[in-house]
């Protein structure tokens, strides 16, 4: 009797056989995870490229209000305080310019000297100018820039702007606001600058000290150095928004009358876009705005549009609408007889937001994103 044996099965190549199938899946698996690797670097890169070829916001937002609406608070602490509701206000919706215009049509461009007490002519927009320029500058500057003055008694009591360029000391960021210190240096070397750090800056420029400055740095304030201060550049204000994306905060002009808001324009061609806010002006819901570079709300007083045309000798008109290119009425239907100026800065700016937003539909940071 004879049983059939099967061929005898050879471990060792079995073994191989069984190797090599392992390695041909590791082999697999490794290709397989070097590809996902590339096209996470791949998706990094293009973000990173996204986010350098991002621009800033090209265009302005400026507020104009006569100085006379601190006229309308009965003591001291609330016209501080009614001071400090249009500053956030403003920054909210980041404004880049408040224009503070004179209804008496007085020539008060300084916010040197004291403050003789509301109803003095001009002294009121002396008045919100100075507070409003305080609330603005970052509150590590403010001592270099302000000293004690009675207009600023109660400043102390108003709620912080907390701006984007109103840093903490170890805040990180490629901007900074800063302040020339009075410190000699070596020939060929620039300034220091405080910018609130822990450690100054030493920027590229030889400055005069005292001077307010915009410093910009490569690597993000403020970055681990071994050196006794930082380095960095000094770039023009605008920058932080034009390039950089960011609010910035907001600049304080006077103006003697209403027209000196138009004709003394910090910008070349002026102002291409002007609103007039008025009860008697259409409807906003029905308006839309173009692109524009600079654009300009103006605000009324406890009197309205109306009685800053009256008193500005330089205006040979009656109708205010004629002075702007869009004469809008920003709350329709309100319930109250009157809005004060505080309230209609909130809500004509609310209601611009978005139409602003459509004009600029390309820019990604829109009007809000700092």
């Amino acid at each position: 009797m004879s049983t059939q044996v099967g061929e005898r099965v050879d471990w060792k190549k079995r073994k191989a056989e069984i190797n090599e199938a392992k390695k041909q899946r590791k082999e697999a698996k490794l290709i397989k995870e070097l590809d996902k690797q590339k096209e996470e670097e791949a998706s990094e890169r293009e973000q990173l490229e996204q986010s350098q070829s991002k621009k800033g916001r090209a265009y302005t937002v400026s507020v104009a209000l006569p100085g006379s609406v601190l006229e309308n608070a009965q003591s001291p602490e609330l016209r501080t305080y009614l001071a400090g509701q249009i500053a956030r206000a403003c920054v909210v919706f980041c404004v880049d310019e408040i224009v503070v215009f004179d209804e008496q049509g007085e020539d008060v461009k300084s916010v040197e000297g004291e403050f003789k007490g509301v109803g003095k002519r001009g002294h009121a927009c002396i008045q919100l100018a100075r507070i409003l320029q305080y609330l603005e500058c970052p509150q590590y500057l403010r001592k270099c820039f302000f000293p004690k003055h009675p207009d600023l008694q109660y400043a102390g009591l108003l709620n912080p702007l907390d701006s984007p360029h109103h840093m903490r000391m170890d805040d990180e960021s490629e901007y900074r606001e800063g302040v020339v210190v009075d410190r000699t240096t070596k020939p060929g070397r620039g300034s220091l600058v405080n910018c609130g750090m822990r450690k100054e800056v030493r920027i590229d420029k030889q400055l005069k000290s005292g001077l307010r400055v915009t410093v910009h740095s490569q690597c993000v304030f403020p970055s681990p150095s071994e050196s006794k201060v930082y380095k960095g550049t000094v770039v023009a204000p605008h920058v932080p928004r034009t390039e950089g994306g960011l609010y910035w905060g907001y600049s304080v002009r006077l103006a003697s009358c209403l027209s000196a808001v138009f004709t003394e324009s910090p910008y070349e061609n002026g102002y291409d876009v002007t609103i007039g806010t008025s009860e008697k002006g259409s409807n906003i819901d029905q308006t839309t705005l173009s692109p524009f570079k600079h654009l300009l709300v103006v605000f009324g007083g406890l009197q309205g549009l109306e009685a800053s045309v009256d008193t500005d000798q330089n205006l040979d008109v009656t109708d205010p609408s004629v002075l702007f290119d869009l004469y809008l009425n920003t709350c329709p239907s309100q319930g109250s007889r009157t809005i004060r100026t505080e309230e209609a800065i909130l809500v004509s700016m609310a209601g611009l937001r978005q139409k602003i937003t459509a004009a600029f539909s390309d820019v990604s940071n829109g009007l809000l994103k700092s």
